[in-house]
């Protein structure tokens, strides 16, 4: 019986741990707002639609430089990077400094907070299972205007 005391208290502890870190993670809603200030102009938020930069539909956990039909930098192609939620984070930091030679112009997000909540939306374009709003239905909801 203590047994099953301790290994519940331990669940509860893992848990609350758990949800403190993808709260700490991000603000996808903020990161809409982000993303249509700083990113919208070149990456789509939706499926199969390349614009000066690749869509960012399912970045995360997808590997850089994987999109058949975007022409990418030789510098992206042969990184070897898969976007988790981290190599996201430092990539927007200073893309040029992160993966020299890499087309996009885009200075980067000085503010972590900013890189944090821009992820936490990235996170967010993905099929949902069973359906769910698009991309587009998302950030448009997410607006704070």
């Amino acid at each position: 019986m203590r047994w099953l005391a301790i290994s519940r208290t331990t669940v509860l502890v893992l848990i609350t741990v758990q949800t403190g870190a993808a709260q700490a993670a991000g603000d996808a809603t903020r990161g809409a707002d982000i993303f249509r200030q700083n990113c919208a102009m070149c990456h789509s938020p939706e499926p199969g639609q390349n614009l000066v930069g690749p869509s960012l539909f399912s970045v995360v956990g997808r590997a850089a430089a994987s999109i058949a039909d975007f022409s990418y930098s030789s510098a992206m192609k042969s990184s070897g990077i898969v976007w988790t939620a981290d190599q996201l984070k430092a990539y927007l930091k200073a893309p040029r400094k992160y993966v020299p030679g890499v087309k996009m112009m885009f200075p980067g997000l000085t503010d972590e907070q900013d890189r944090e909540n821009v992820v936490a939306f990235l996170a967010t374009l993905r099929n949902a299972a069973g359906g769910g709003a698009s991309p587009t239905t998302q950030a448009k909801a997410s607006r704070s205007d």
